[in-house]
């Protein structure tokens, strides 16, 4: 798939990858065998038919096509730019056994732009109301795609949100230049149209509780409010300006606009040298955020090597591309201050690499007396991010691990509260948006099962 050039796409916040034209599309459709056994389909969390599609693409049925992908995925325009389908579906075809398997996520993206750019009315398939209402609280991928299978059904569904404009992670976590907020925009208003009623500025745990929800006949409940408490690192000076979670940086940078700059004056501050600790997607997004923010030398600040990145390839190369430093083998031990409140430095300890631990990569080990520093004017911590814990604490009766993570059968997606389900990150800590997804698909099947055998 072509791309922006790196030399002009770092001073930009345009979308860097640049999908496939008609020609290019049929040229990868045309490499599909059409197996079978259809590998591909067990490898995708929403099972989308994928052979079916692609057929269809070959055909120059682009409209069947998006349908087929949308009678499993709501959000096709969002999975074809941020899943990691090389790790899913695209490992599982079989022309990548030998060679390069067929690029499935780049098709789903053309064929649901294709949709989104055609004047054609989208033909909602209407189905009897059931008069049963379901309250889904959380709009990113998991919340979205239960309201969006419900409704389908025929439920009254409506989806809280605490923030202003709902998407979740997809609005305020990912960045303009690998998700469009205009793309996340027009799925969500396919959402909409399916019936969906969405209230925003609805904070569940404080605003309303889950007995309200109760109280006002919701008759299930569906929790995916996702991983948004940042992990942070315990060091010295990690209070210092100029230190933030990876969490509030994305989310200043996408909330607040500071990607539209200076039409939008937004309160982040870059300086010219930022330090990003963690290797995963949402160091990538932020280093090369910061990077387009204005910072001369972003560096990626990572104890293991690039072997063990958790990172997709894809934003590793992008990344390297742009001219991100990457400090392999390195482990931050203190934060420096100038004695006026602000990050001066970053002081650092070499590592090696042992045995593997129980991650089942090799462990990080400190060289004694390698510490050095980095020059730094940010710092922003990278390192993952788990649930927030203000609803279940607000609901005592909601049984949750000691990370806050709220415990589900495995099954059915039933918490410990009767007609109360939940998944995505919240379930599990913060995973991919298809995995979200899945969750969200299976969740809303269990919630159809339970609401019938309870009016049955």
């Amino acid at each position: 798939m072509k791309k922006q050039k790196p030399e002009e796409r770092i001073n930009n916040f345009k979308e860097v990858a640049c999908g496939f034209n008609k020609e290019e599309a049929l040229a990868e459709a045309e490499r599909c065998l059409q197996c079978k056994n259809r590998p591909c389909v067990d490898g995708c969390p929403v099972e989308v038919p994928i052979p079916d599609f692609i057929d269809k693409i070959l055909e120059e049925d682009f409209d069947d096509a998006v349908d087929i992908i949308k009678g499993k995925n709501a959000l096709p325009a969002i999975c074809g730019r941020v899943c990691p389908q090389e790790e899913q579906c695209e490992i599982e075809c079989i022309l990548g056994k030998k060679g390069e398997p067929v690029a499935i996520g780049a098709l789903e993206r053309f064929v649901a732009d294709f949709d989104l750019d055609s004047d054609k009315e989208e033909e909602i398939n209407s189905v009897e109301a059931k008069g049963v209402k379901v309250a889904i609280v959380g709009s990113g991928p998991s919340g979205l795609t239960a309201a969006a299978d419900l409704a389908k059904l025929g439920y009254q569904v409506t989806l809280f949100e605490a923030l202003a404009e709902p998407g979740g992670v997809l609005r305020y976590g990912i960045p303009e230049f690998r998700l469009p907020k205009s793309i996340v925009d027009e799925e969500i208003d396919y959402i909409k149209q399916l019936g969906v009623e969405v209230k925003t500025n609805v904070l569940i745990g404080s605003t309303l509780t889950i007995d309200e929800l109760r109280e006002e006949g919701y008759e299930a409940i569906f929790v995916g409010t996702g991983a948004g408490l940042p992990y942070f690192l315990n060091l010295p000076g990690e209070n210092l300006n100029g230190v933030y979670s990876s969490n509030e940086f994305l989310t200043r940078a996408n909330l607040m606009k500071a990607y539209k700059f200076p039409e939008y004056k937004t309160p982040i501050v870059t300086g010219k040298n930022v330090a990003v600790v963690g290797a995963g997607n949402v160091a990538m997004d932020s280093a090369r955020t910061a990077l387009r923010l204005g910072a001369e030398e972003v560096s990626i600040v990572y104890r293991r090597s690039r072997n063990e990145m958790p990172a997709r390839e894809e934003e590793i190369e992008n990344a390297e591309e742009e001219g991100i430093y990457f400090k392999l083998l390195r482990n931050p031990v203190k934060i420096i201050g100038d004695g006026d409140g602000w990050v001066k430095e970053l002081e650092c300890v070499k590592m090696e690499l042992g045995e593997p631990d129980s991650s089942g990569r090799p462990r990080p080990i400190a060289i004694e007396g390698s510490n050095f520093t980095i020059p730094v004017d940010t710092v922003v911590i990278a390192i993952g991010q788990g649930p927030n814990p203000l609803l279940s604490k607000k609901t005592p009766e909601l049984e949750t691990t000691e990370w806050d993570n709220i415990i589900v059968d495995e099954e059915t997606y039933e918490t410990s509260i009767e007609g109360v389900f939940a998944g995505g990150d919240v379930i599990g800590g913060a995973a991919t948006v298809i995995a979200a997804m899945g969750d969200g698909r299976k969740a809303a099947d269990e919630i159809q099962a339970y609401l019938q055998g309870k009016n049955e």
